[in-house]
């Protein structure tokens, strides 16, 4: 009978370990973490900060379009609500 319970707590105890490994970060202990993450920075990370300062570069040099005329319509900043510190 002992036999079988340390067989069954054996099974269990690494099915617990199953379950818990993908859980963890996969980055931790591997060997191919390090040049995974150092190709990430090159190839994704670098040319995405580049590119966004091309846009940047790009847009400060386009001219700037001219803003319609303002019009007062009577609609528009209706202020009706008494101020909480009184009216002034």
């Amino acid at each position: 009978m002992a036999a079988v319970a340390s067989r069954v707590s054996g099974l269990l105890g690494r099915s617990r370990l199953q379950l818990r490994r993908p859980m963890s970060s996969g980055a931790h202990g591997e060997e191919g973490s390090a040049r995974m993450w150092k190709a990430l920075t090159y190839f994704v990370a670098l040319p995405g900060v580049g590119v966004s300062m091309l846009n940047v570069f790009l847009k400060s040099h386009h001219e700037e379009e001219e803003r319609p005329e303002f019009i007062a319509y009577p609609h528009l900043r209706v202020r009706s609500k008494p101020f909480p510190w009184g009216d002034g």
